[in-house]
């Protein structure tokens, strides 16, 4: 049997006190309640940066605009792979409100608050990346 790949962007959105944005999955989610950064999967065709865009539009719509790579990661699930995306983005308008359309919640966190909530595998190891920890 042939393992299922998947290809996932993640947003790393900071705000102007250095909080970053993080998402809980839908309760019927698979992985639901988890939270993670926000993102989700790339659809066939689709350039990774209008997936990012488009993901962020529909699960809370607001706009943002991505920029750099800053991240990449490859976790094996039991029953697939995940090949995990990072990008460094901002909202396009820093005021703009977040709605909870395909998101369960949302946090603002600082880094030294992230251990305070369960994040998916893959997830995790981007945060551990992040905070400096896989060294």
């Amino acid at each position: 049997m042939t393992r299922r790949h998947v290809r996932v962007v993640g947003a790393m959105l900071q705000n102007e006190m250095g909080r970053y944005l993080i998402t809980q999955r839908p309760p019927t989610a698979s992985l639901p309640l988890l939270w993670e950064f926000p993102g989700g999967r790339v659809e066939e065709g689709e350039h990774d940066t209008a997936a990012l865009a488009r993901e962020l539009h529909e699960e809370m719509g607001v706009r943002i605009e991505v920029l750099e790579q800053v991240m990449h990661t490859h976790h094996e699930y039991p029953t697939y792979d995940i090949d995990f995306r990072v990008f460094r983005c901002r909202l396009s308008n820093p005021d703009a409100e977040i709605h909870h359309l395909r998101v369960h919640d949302h946090r603002w966190v600082a880094l030294e608050e992230m251990g305070q909530y369960r994040f998916p595998d893959a997830d995790a190891k981007t945060l551990a990346r992040l905070l400096d920890l896989d060294h």
